[in-house]
């Protein structure tokens, strides 16, 4: 439905792409998981783009002061021969994050084929610290809301899912994988 898009396009297939952004997840899991305190669940904005969001977080970056953020792009994820990912794609922003003040903000650019329009673009990531506490989070967010993208494994999470609440309030499940 409105995630598989994007799940279908997140599983790395290896080789020289896969290598680096193996890499690159196993160093923004170990960051989050270096400034978790014991028992302590994670919210963090997660704003999506149509688009724009190099400029975007660019922009944020000098504004806030913030370090040049890193981007990892839809392309650099590898391709799934049974899903080619269309052309449109490979440039845009799968992911990027900036810190102000001990503060993160994430970002990406929306998939094409996923919705996009003013209002749903800002989203809130949530790790929570296992995949039973995630499912029983995401089973009460889904009541009267939509799963935008089912609970599933994936490259850097046990368990990743998208869901948008009866509220309309877009909600990012995602449990990391310890390395």
């Amino acid at each position: 439905m409105g995630g598989s898009i994007l799940s279908e396009h997140v599983p790395f297939t290896g080789g020289k792409s896969g290598k680096m952004i193996k890499k690159w997840i196993s160093g923004y899991t170990n960051s989050i998981l270096e400034s978790k305190e014991e028992h302590r669940m994670e919210f963090t904005p997660y704003i999506r783009f149509n688009g724009s969001c190099r400029e975007a977080v660019e922009f944020y970056a000098k504004a806030f002061g913030a370090e040049p953020p890193k981007f990892l792009t839809f392309g650099e994820s590898g391709e799934n021969p049974a899903w080619p990912m269309p052309e449109e794609a490979k440039k845009l922003i799968m992911h990027t994050e900036i810190t102000v003040k001990g503060k993160k903000l994430m970002f990406s650019d929306t998939f094409p084929g996923m919705p996009y329009e003013q209002g749903n673009h800002i989203t809130i990531a949530l790790m929570p610290e296992d995949e039973e506490t995630a499912r029983k989070i995401f089973g009460y967010l889904k009541e009267g809301g939509k799963a935008e993208m089912e609970l599933s494994e994936t490259a850097w999470s046990s368990c990743f899912g998208m869901v948008t609440d009866r509220y309309g309030i877009g909600w990012q499940i995602n449990v990391l994988r310890e390395h």
